[in-house]
């Protein structure tokens, strides 16, 4: 086998980066086009999505057979609640939204169906959990890496890309990477199959994220 297993994940979701980068809502967040009500609506979900994905990644950190990556996927969660909630707690201030009015907001149903997803393939096996958690990293490194090369008139939008443009960010995602790389040298290929669907799902999720901070999603009744 000479691909590496990451590399083959992310052939499998080519089609659906592109997607991502083509959606006005990362369009817009370059050209400042993107509506102040979307991006707040965003910021909001976003912020009660980390709180989950945070828990994923502790239910991952559990499940490592090593003590390494045991630490790792740990300082990543708590990487998240000081660095990343940090961004989101600064981003509403900015935009006048008291961080605690959003601690009560609900979650819209892409919020909700994507963290569901999460924790529940977390609670399977360890590859699969890695698998899973891997998109966020991984495909918000290459988006912010995307939108730095052009930059944005907005300064919040700006700060919302260095941050996932920045070296901190994009190590984090390199040692996932990493992981993964190991696994696939290991694992049966049943389980590859298994990693391969939870890494194509939550990569879709991605997409329906951004799309529905774009559209500000409402529960339909």
């Amino acid at each position: 086998m000479t691909d590496s297993f990451a590399a083959e994940l992310w052939r499998g979701i080519t089609g659906i980066y592109d997607a991502i980068l083509e959606h006005p809502f990362v369009t817009g967040l370059a050209d400042g086009s993107l509506p102040r009500e979307s991006f707040e609506f965003y910021v909001i979900q976003d912020a009660l999505y980390l709180r989950k994905y945070a828990q994923s990644l502790a239910a991952v950190a559990s499940r490592a057979p090593v003590t390494g990556e045991t630490e790792m996927f740990a300082r990543h969660a708590s990487g998240i609640v000081a660095v990343e909630m940090g961004l989101h707690e600064s981003l509403l201030a900015d935009l006048g939204i008291d961080p605690r009015a959003a601690d009560a907001a609900e979650e819209a149903p892409t919020t909700l169906a994507y963290t569901s997803y999460l924790l529940a393939a977390c609670g399977g096996s360890y590859a699969e959990g890695v698998g899973a958690v891997l998109p966020c990293y991984w495909i918000y490194w290459e988006v912010g890496k995307h939108l730095l090369e052009q930059g944005s008139p907005d300064p919040r939008y700006q700060r919302w890309i260095d941050t996932y443009a920045g070296e901190e960010f994009g190590a984090e995602a390199r040692e996932v990477i990493a992981v993964i790389d190991r696994l696939g040298r290991e694992i049966a290929p049943v389980e590859r199959e298994r990693v391969e669907r939870r890494f194509l799902a939550t990569s879709r999720y991605e997409w329906m994220f951004w799309d529905m901070g774009y559209r500000r999603e409402a529960w339909p009744v």
